[in-house]
């Protein structure tokens, strides 16, 4: 494991978690965490990314507040209120900051439910992105309001290779939905798709609260390790 340093940042009005090796990293990540919020386990995540040589620079979406502090009703009165656009822009300031300060040469995108959605997102519309991982991402159908963008068509338009980790028993996104997501992802003519699908796992099941379920355990478990080797391939060396 690789000695890191960890803290919150501010870049521009934006509040952060970075997350990187000593000296720093050629490589990173753009972490969109789940409802959340930049909270405990979403900054272990941004750890173990770190501490495989990546450095890891984690959006936050309520801006100094996350599950830590908030409960969990307010998260979801608060989720919808965030506009496609809106995040986007902001999530755009954080890749020129990676780009910018700190100096890094490749950059890719991972995000669970929410982030998930909008990793997909930022993956179709933003070709400087060198990977994109979703992790049981929220697509809604139909769509709430907020919910500008089609995920479902933007993943079509991804170069970049793609990480798909879906729920097999995900009440977020349907089955239907995820057939779409499949064949948007099929259709492309470059960039590689890895789909995973874990029978009976729950949506967020990363989530540690749904770690009581042993299934959702074993499907994080199992993951992890897998996606982490995804960003190393992806965003490490020239």
């Amino acid at each position: 494991m690789t000695d890191i340093e960890a803290e919150f940042v501010e870049i521009g009005e934006l509040r952060a978690f970075l997350a990187r090796p000593l000296g720093g990293s050629s490589g990173g990540m753009l972490l969109l965490p789940m409802i959340t919020g930049i909270n405990d386990q979403v900054r272990e995540y941004a750890e173990d990314i770190a501490g495989t040589g990546v450095t890891a620079l984690v959006w936050d979406p309520w801006h100094g507040h996350s599950a830590d502090d908030t409960p969990q009703k307010q998260l979801v009165e608060w989720m919808g209120d965030l506009q496609d656009d809106a995040v986007l822009a902001e999530m755009s300031t954080l890749l020129e900051h990676a780009f910018g300060e700190l100096g890094l040469s490749k950059v890719g995108v991972i995000g669970w439910c929410l982030g998930g959605r909008l990793a997909l997102i930022l993956g179709g519309g933003d070709p400087r992105v060198a990977n994109v991982v979703a992790y049981h991402p929220s697509i809604f159908a139909p769509a709430p309001p907020n919910h500008t963008v089609d995920a479902v068509e933007s993943a079509t338009r991804i170069a970049a290779p793609v990480m798909i980790l879906h729920a097999g028993a995900d009440t977020i996104m349907s089955a239907e939905t995820f057939v779409e997501l499949q064949a948007a992802l099929q259709s492309r003519t470059a960039g590689a798709s890895i789909i995973s699908v874990f029978p009976g796992a729950e949506h967020a099941f990363s989530s540690r609260a749904r770690h009581t379920n042993p299934i959702n355990a074993d499907a994080y478990a199992v993951s992890w390790p897998q996606v982490l080797r995804f960003i190393g391939d992806t965003v490490q060396g020239s």
